[in-house]
């Protein structure tokens, strides 16, 4: 998910460090240099694991008018909603970043 979140632009990097018994991520998080706003404006999380939600790829709804993305847990990895869309898969709803 991270990796998505890289490419995406919403954040500048991360490192994963395996120092303790638990993976550790560390994530540098991207800001606009003139207003000094943070590209994330809203995470909102949509699974729980009490109410896991699901998606067909004909379900799957835009985030603020295409601004934004939806992550989603399919059968062939973690992929944005556009990628869901393309390669016509559904699957989990994880979040809906903008």
């Amino acid at each position: 998910m991270t990796e998505i979140l890289y490419r995406q632009g919403y954040i500048l990097k991360y490192k994963f460090e395996d120092d303790s018994k638990q993976g550790v991520i560390k994530i540098a998080l991207k800001y606009d240099a003139d207003t000094k706003q943070p590209a994330i404006q809203s995470l909102e999380r949509v699974s729980r694991p009490g109410l896991r939600q699901y998606a067909k790829p004909a379900e799957i709804r835009r985030v603020k008018n295409g601004l934004g993305v939806a992550i989603l847990s399919t059968s062939k990895g973690v992929m944005t909603d556009k990628e869901a869309k393309a390669q016509n898969v559904g699957g989990e709803v994880l979040c809906y970043i903008y």
